[in-house]
């Protein structure tokens, strides 16, 4: 389990690398907007090749990301069923989710995005827009994004066979976001004091 535990941390220092640099990209995808916008609006002169960067952009930001949001925990659930039960059957809904639906998903997602990129690279697909980009690029960042949640699936898969074993502590203990309801109800209907 001690080899099995240091791949997934290895898998999860890149993914957090990556995940936290990728941000940037938003940056410059609004930088690249705005600039367009201006020299749009300034110059009454338009370039689909700025319109299609800020998509990449956006997209990488976007599929880059999504292995470092499996990380840090913060994919959506649905928290109305997942909370009702105790953290120990948490693990085991996330265990069974990420074996059977996350991981069958992102390998059949690199599976067939192989070859759709292989294709698009070799053909030397370009935008069908005028003065548009190279669209391999674009396909190659869907790749990576699924690639990159594929080992982060394995490295969550992995952390969660040694928490349910006690082999670690939980790396992302339960913390409540909201007060329970009851309290809330208990708050707002009590008598004012005098």
């Amino acid at each position: 389990m001690a080899g099995l535990l240091a791949l997934s941390r290895a898998i999860d220092r890149v993914n957090e690398f990556i995940g936290k640099w990728i941000a940037w990209a938003i940056l410059v995808s609004i930088l690249v907007s705005a600039g367009n916008a201006i020299i749009r609006k300034a110059f009454n002169m338009s370039s689909n090749a700025w319109l299609e960067l800020q998509w990449y952009l956006f997209g990488a930001a976007f599929m880059l990301a999504a292995a470092y949001t499996l990380k840090q925990n913060e994919h959506i659930r649905i928290d109305i069923v997942y909370g009702m039960f105790s953290r120990r059957i948490q693990h085991w809904i996330d265990l069974f989710g990420h074996v059977f639906f996350l991981m069958p998903f992102v390998l059949l997602m690199v599976w067939y995005f192989v070859p759709y990129v292989l294709l698009s690279f070799h053909s030397g697909e370009v935008s069908t827009n005028a003065g548009g980009l190279i669209i391999w690029p674009a396909k190659l960042i869907l790749l990576a994004g699924f690639t990159l949640l594929s080992l982060q699936g394995v490295s969550e898969i992995i952390k969660k066979v040694a928490v349910i074993a006690g082999v670690i502590d939980d790396p992302t203990p339960s913390i409540p976001t909201h007060p329970p309801i009851e309290a809330e109800v208990l708050t707002d209907t009590a008598e004012p004091r005098a």
